[in-house]
C-alpha cells in the first residue's frame, strides 16, 4: 500500500507541542514496519529515513489550513506520490483533495483523520462551535466545511468511541451518513515516556502534581486555575505546570493571547511552578517523572489527549472531570464532578499509599493497548 500522508504542523517551532506531529512521528515508522510505502507531506520531515518527506509550507494561521489547501499543488502532489490511499489530517481539505485526485487521473481511497472536532454538544443537546475556531463568527463556517470534509471521505478515523458518537451525530446533522465509514483508532503512545509502575515512588502524605496541556483558553484553563488556586491552598499538593508552547511569534499571540495570560495568573499563585520542557522529550519525560500524579484539562468535548496518556505511561494516575472522553478512559475513582471532590481525590493520592499504586498500576496499564505497532495494524485494517 502507497500511503500519502498530509499533515499540517501547527507549532513548526516547537514541534513537541504539536500532537499531530507527534502522532506521525510514532505511526508512520510503524506502518513502514507493517509494509506500507509511507510519504509524509509536512513542513518538516518525520524523524524515520525510511518515510519518504514531501516538504510544504506551513500556514500561516489555523484558518489558512482549513481553507485554502491549495488545490494545484495537491494535484502535482499525487500526480508524483501516486498513492493508494491519500491521508487527510486536516479534514476541511478532503473536498481539495477529492477534486485534486479527480484532475490527476487516479481513484485513491481518501481516509479523513479527526484529530480534533470543532465543536462539542451542551448539555441540552444544542452543537457548540469550538471557541478556538470561532475568530469573527467563521465556527458555524468551519463546522459546515468539517462536514464537507467527512462527505468527500472515504474512511473517517476517530480516537474514541465518544468521538465517534459525537462525530456520527453532528454529520447527520448536516445530512452526512458516516454508515461504515466510520472507524475508531486511538493515537499511539510514546515508546519514549514509559516507566514500569513498580519503579515509581509514591508520594509520603506530600505530592507533585503536573499540568501537561496546552494553556488556551478553550482548553478550560480558566476552570483548572481556579482548582489550582483551591488545591495548593487545601490539599498537600504542590503543582508544576508545563508551558509547553514557551515565546510564541506576535501574530499567534495576536490571534489569541489566553496562553500568555494564564502562564501569568498560574505563575502569581503560591505552590505554582511554571517549567518549560524546552523542546526536548528528554526534559519532558524528566519533569514528568518528578511528579506524582497528572491533572487532566477541562477542555469541553475532549475527544482525546496525548498528555493524559503521556502520564500514565510513565505510571502516573490521572484525575479529570467527569466529561468527554475522560469520563471513559479514566478510572472512576479519579473522576471528578466538583472542586471538592477533586481536592479530595488529589489529598487521597497523596497520603493513602496503597490507593496511590494501585491506580499508577491501572494508569501504566490504560496505555497497553496504544504501541506504536498495535496502533499501525487498526490504522492499516480500517483503511482496508
Amino acid at each position: 500500500m502507497r500511503l500519502l500522508y498530509l499533515l499540517n504542523v501547527s507549532n513548526p517551532n516547537r514541534l513537541s507541542a504539536d500532537s499531530g506531529f507527534t502522532f506521525a512521528e510514532l505511526l508512520t515508522p510503524a506502518l513502514t514496519d507493517a509494509g506500507a510505502a509511507v510519504t509524509v507531506a509536512a513542513p518538516v520531515a518525520t524523524g524515520d529515513r525510511r518515510v519518504a518527506f514531501e516538504p510544504t509550507m506551513a500556514p500561516a494561521t489555523k484558518y489558512r489550513a482549513r481553507f485554502d489547501p491549495g488545490l494545484d499543488g495537491l494535484a502535482a502532489l499525487i500526480r508524483r506520490t501516486r498513492p493508494d490511499v491519500v491521508v487527510a489530517n486536516q479534514i476541511e481539505a478532503a473536498p481539495a483533495i477529492r477534486a485534486a485526485l479527480l484532475e490527476a487521473g487516479t481513484d485513491a481511497l481518501i481516509a479523513g483523520y479527526c484529530h480534533y472536532l470543532p465543536f462539542s454538544f451542551a448539555d441540552d443537546g444544542r452543537l457548540v462551535a469550538d471557541p478556538s475556531l470561532d475568530d469573527g463568527g467563521l465556527g458555524p463556517i468551519v463546522m459546515l466545511a468539517f462536514a464537507a470534509g467527512l462527505a468527500a471521505c472515504d474512511r473517517v478515523l476517530v480516537h474514541s468511541s465518544i468521538a465517534a458518537s459525537w462525530t456520527t451525530a453532528a454529520a447527520a446533522r448536516t445530512g452526512v451518513d458516516l454508515a461504515e465509514r466510520l472507524h475508531v483508532v486511538p493515537a499511539p503512545r510514546d515508546e519514549r515516556l514509559l516507566r514500569d509502575p513498580a519503579d515509581v515512588a509514591g508520594p509520603d502524605g506530600d505530592a507533585v502534581a503536573v499540568y501537561n496541556h496546552r494553556l488556551y483558553a478553550h482548553y478550560g484553563t480558566a476552570e483548572f486555575t481556579g482548582l489550582a488556586r483551591r488545591l495548593v491552598a487545601q490539599a498537600p499538593v504542590t503543582l508544576t505546570v508545563l508551558d509547553l508552547f514557551g515565546t510564541r511569534s506576535p501574530e499567534r499571540v495576536r490571534l489569541d493571547p489566553s496562553p500568555e495570560r494564564h502562564r501569568d495568573e498560574l505563575a502569581a499563585l503560591d505552590g505554582v511552578t511554571i517549567a518549560s520542557d524546552r523542546g526536548d522529550r528528554v526534559r519532558y519525560r524528566n519533569l514528568l517523572a518528578g511528579a506524582h500524579f497528572g491533572i487532566a484539562p477541562f477542555r469541553a468535548g475532549c475527544p482525546w489527549s496525548m498528555s493524559v496518556i503521556d502520564c500514565q505511561g510513565m505510571g502516573l494516575p490521572v484525575i479529570a472531570p467527569r466529561t468527554g472522553w475522560l469520563a471513559e478512559h479514566i478510572d472512576d475513582d479519579l473522576l471528578f464532578d466538583t472542586a471538592d471532590q477533586a481536592i479530595g481525590i488529589a489529598a487521597r493520592l497523596a497520603t493513602d499509599g496503597e490507593f496511590y499504586r494501585v491506580h499508577a498500576k491501572r494508569a501504566h496499564a490504560a496505555t497497553a493497548d496504544l504501541t506504536p505497532a498495535a496502533v499501525a495494524a487498526r490504522y492499516l485494517e480500517a483503511l482496508r
